[in-house]
């Protein structure tokens, strides 16, 4: 049995719960407290005490974008990634990388200084609307970022997406964009994994 350790407030772990219902196996859910995520015991599955942090019968994985991409290997059936080999797999891995090394730091950055240093996070913001513009570019011509299929870069882009609006900065995604994450967030497997987080009650 799979188990996704999750931390109450925490907005990535939705990520792995999101390809866990698109595959559609089983699963556990740990909803740690604050406290509990910052202690000893979590600290043994993650050396950092984050999360979202998979479980399997083999021990930990720690990184978001890892356990979902991992998560697809496990599973191919669910077709979330391409055949491996191919131009398409290396895009699949090029926008899921883009996720957190693109669009999430500019963003973190402008939240922390939004109030101490004004100008780094403005040009923060500058960098992360940049990146979403190479985002844009990319769906033009496509409702889903490889190979005309959703898939595992879609799950990352869109939740990276969706950070500018609990941030305080939703001009910052276009009209665009923003139809795109609103698009994907309709599928049933996205409401089912939020169900499921909402479902969960802290472990104590």
């Amino acid at each position: 049995m799979l188990r996704v350790y999750h931390r109450e407030y925490a907005g990535r772990p939705i990520r792995a719960l999101w390809t866990l219902e698109e595959i559609g196996v089983p699963y556990e859910l740990t909803l740690m407290s604050w406290e509990e995520g910052s202690g000893e015991e979590h600290r043994a599955r993650h050396p950092l005490g984050r999360v979202p942090v998979l479980e399997d019968d083999e021990g930990y994985v720690f990184e978001s974008t890892a356990i979902c991409l991992h998560l697809a290997d496990l599973h191919p059936q669910a077709e979330l990634l391409p055949l491996p080999g191919t131009h398409e797999r290396a895009l699949a891995y090029q926008w899921s990388c883009f996720a957190p090394a693109e669009l999430e730091p500019p963003l973190i950055e402008a939240a922390i200084f939004r109030e101490s240093d004004p100008d780094r996070a403005a040009k923060a913001r500058g960098r992360f609307v940049a990146a979403a513009g190479a985002m844009a570019d990319a769906l033009a011509d496509s409702e889903y970022l490889v190979g005309g299929r959703f898939g595992v870069a879609d799950i990352l882009i869109a939740t990276a997406l969706s950070i500018p609006e609990r941030a305080g900065f939703p001009e910052d995604v276009s009209q665009d964009l923003k139809a795109y994450v609103a698009r994907l967030k309709e599928r049933p497997a996205y409401q089912r994994a939020r169900e499921r987080e909402a479902g969960a009650t802290t472990a104590r």
